[in-house]
């Protein structure tokens, strides 16, 4: 009971990482708030669990990244953990440098950042007195240039800065802010919009030889939201099997050893 009568909220959260993270959290004693868009799904997936409620979040809707923050304090009196988990992006359009409209490009950095920017902000309002942690979920992508979601990685690449700056300002404040950078995870997304052959071709380039479970990444953000990490602040965590460890040819030279 790492997170026991913890008040953690977390965005984007009725599927895949973000679920993951809420039942992870509740399992581990926490109070845990949904934000969701669809609140119907997300009150459904509520009922199964004990000490977990909902609140609006529309993330096209600037107002609401203050307004859910609002509705916890009201709720529940206060706020110790926010867990930014909300990301976007829409491949069909976030394509390489050349071929990716202005923007969509824009519009893209402009959610995603602003995501984490003003939940964080509105956050920080209710933690100055007693402190808090904040985490944002990030992706290897915001650390290594792909050869597509040039809007996607740009975004991510910013929020990690993002989150030492909050990390150093608010330090005063005994609020820590990290964050968690997933690779390859198993979620409803990954199996959509990528062929059999990319994921296999991805795989070849993590030294741990398989894609991440969502499990996984909650593990990571249950650290970084308990006491157990009251002394770190301002980190990148990367759970990515490895990915961009290794020398570029590294898959190439793997897929001749016996292990593959």
């Amino acid at each position: 009971m790492r997170l026991k009568d913890k008040v953690i909220l977390v965005t984007a959260s009725t599927r895949g990482i973000g679920l993951a993270i809420v039942k992870k959290c509740a399992a581990e004693g926490a109070r845990v708030y949904m934000a969701a868009r669809d609140m119907e799904r997300a009150q459904e997936i509520a009922n199964t669990m004990d000490f977990v409620k909902c609140v609006y979040n529309d993330a096209t809707k600037p107002e609401t990244f203050t307004s859910m923050v609002e509705d916890v304090v009201r709720n529940a009196g206060r706020i110790d953990v926010l867990v930014n988990n909300f990301g976007t992006s829409n491949p069909g359009k976030d394509l390489d440098f050349a071929g990716t409209d202005p923007q969509v490009f824009l519009d893209t950095v402009n959610l995603n950042l602003r995501s984490v920017f003003m939940a964080s902000q509105a956050a920080v309002r209710h933690m100055t007195e007693h402190g808090g942690s904040i985490i944002n979920i990030s992706s290897v992508g915001g650390l290594v240039p792909d050869i597509s979601q040039v809007a996607y990685g740009t975004g991510k690449a910013a929020i990690n800065y993002l989150t030492k700056l909050i990390a150093v300002h608010e330090a005063k404040h005994r609020i820590r802010c990290n964050a968690v950078l997933p690779g390859m995870t198993a979620t409803e997304a990954v199996e959509k919009y990528l062929s059999d052959d990319f994921r296999n071709l991805f795989l070849r380039h993590i030294p741990l030889g398989r894609m991440g479970q969502t499990e996984e990444i909650a593990e990571a953000v249950c650290y970084f939201a308990s006491d157990a990490s009251a002394y770190t602040t301002g980190q990148i965590l990367t759970v990515s099997g490895g990915f961009g460890l290794a020398t570029p040819v590294y898959g190439d030279l793997a897929s001749k050893d016996n292990r593959r």
